[in-house]
């Protein structure tokens, strides 16, 4: 027992080792490209002028002092939850007063079966021969009066 304990801490100090050098390996490689550097810009491109003078230009970075206060006609946070319930409350009457109006797509068999039997035994014209069909319809399309 005592020696498959010693033969893992031996694979386990083997491990930690690789595990070391890949770590210093991926950092080394890191370093070998700087961030820094200006990225190059197609010069075919035709923004490529104007990316080029943009990155030239010489601007002081913003101080703490230029942060503007706070503006003084902000509500409160209580106050915009106490307008989020208003409106919330106002939708739930919205919903009670208006429920004995709302429709639903429920029960549509017996809408479609009371449909049918008030149509009788007028069936739908059905067209055996499409071109006849067809036929029919141009003859009784009326055209357009020509413009003036």
């Amino acid at each position: 027992m005592s020696a498959s304990f010693f033969l893992s801490a031996s694979r386990r100090g083997q491990a930690s080792r690789v595990f070391a050098c890949g770590l210093a390996a991926s950092l080394l490689a890191g370093c070998a490209a700087s961030p820094f550097t200006e990225a190059q810009v197609d010069p075919a491109s035709p923004v490529a002028v104007d990316v080029a003078r943009a990155a030239r230009v010489v601007r002081p970075y913003p101080t703490f002092a230029q942060i503007p206060p706070t503006p003084a006609d902000v509500r409160p946070a209580r106050a915009f939850a106490a307008a989020v319930a208003d409106v919330q409350g106002e939708g739930a009457r919205l919903e009670r007063d208006t429920a004995a109006s709302t429709w639903t797509l429920d029960g549509s068999d017996s809408f479609a079966a009371r449909a049918e039997r008030s149509l009788g035994d007028d069936a739908a014209p059905v067209a055996n021969d499409p071109e006849a069909f067809a036929r029919a319809q141009r003859e009784r399309a009326t055209p357009p009066p020509p413009p003036r």
